[in-house]
């Protein structure tokens, strides 16, 4: 069966003592809750050790790593430094950091190299703009982020890694994609692994929709097929919305 996944990605918010007090909110409802979901905390730099020292009733991931494995690059944050904080998982590929730092798709591939080369999760990200859906090559831009930036990868590489879903144009506008369209996209994706893959990994990625959920649509999301829960933006900074969101399956 596959991993039922709900992170949470701050971006740039909270500070190091309102990060604190949001994963001890978060906590006090997650001692109390039994359901089988893995809850990953996307956190600033600033807040890797803390927040993943707190407690064990969540993973703790970062937002970005370097393409770089160490060296004179000021500003830069190496994948050992991240592993050194305990934090078990890095978020690449986010829509942000391809829009705003030009990320591309060959930083990206270096940068999941070096993830998994200290043994970080890799959850990474895909998805098309406005532009590209309405000119219908939202499935081929899709299949070309992952293809270019994954394709390299063993089967036994590739099985630990994480698939997120963001439908751009359904990020901080308020619009959400239907569950139609994001079961549509995920079953996509999970056919392009089976064919390069074999079946019995694709059945086993999980992969996660990115785009705008909040509690009062994550249920009708999550209970599509290929939709193994959700990379949660702005909702997440709440810990009653996200705790919600949580128990949505």
């Amino acid at each position: 069966m596959r991993k039922k996944i709900v992170a949470g990605n701050w971006k740039m918010n909270k500070n190091l003592n309102e990060g604190i007090i949001l994963a001890n909110e978060l906590i006090e409802k997650l001692i109390s809750s039994s359901i089988d979901v893995e809850v990953i905390l996307g956190v600033p730099f600033t807040h890797l050790e803390k927040i993943t020292s707190i407690s064990k009733k969540y993973s703790v991931s970062a937002q970005n790593c370097s393409a770089q494995e160490s060296g004179a690059f000021t500003g830069e944050i190496s994948t050992k430094m991240i592993q050194s904080t305990g934090a078990k998982y890095v978020i690449l590929g986010h829509s942000e950091r391809r829009i705003f730092h030009k990320e591309n798709n060959s930083d990206l591939a270096k940068k999941v190299d070096l993830c998994l080369m200290d043994d970080l999760i890799v959850i990474y990200c895909c998805g098309e703009t406005l532009s590209d859906r309405e000119s219908g090559n939202h499935f081929m831009v899709v299949k070309s982020q992952i293809e270019d930036v994954l394709f390299h990868l063993s089967g036994e590489q590739m099985s630990k890694l994480v698939i997120a879903y963001e439908p751009v144009w359904a990020i901080g506008t308020g619009v959400t994609a239907s569950s139609d369209q994001a079961q549509e996209m995920h079953a996509f994706i999970r056919s392009i692994f089976t064919q390069k893959y074999g079946l019995e990994l694709s059945r086993g990625l999980s992969i996660l929709y990115g785009g705008s959920c909040k509690p009062s649509n994550a249920q009708d999301i999550f209970s599509k097929e290929d939709v193994d829960g959700g990379l949660i933006g702005g909702a997440s900074l709440n810990a009653n919305d996200f705790y919600q969101i949580i128990n949505a399956f």
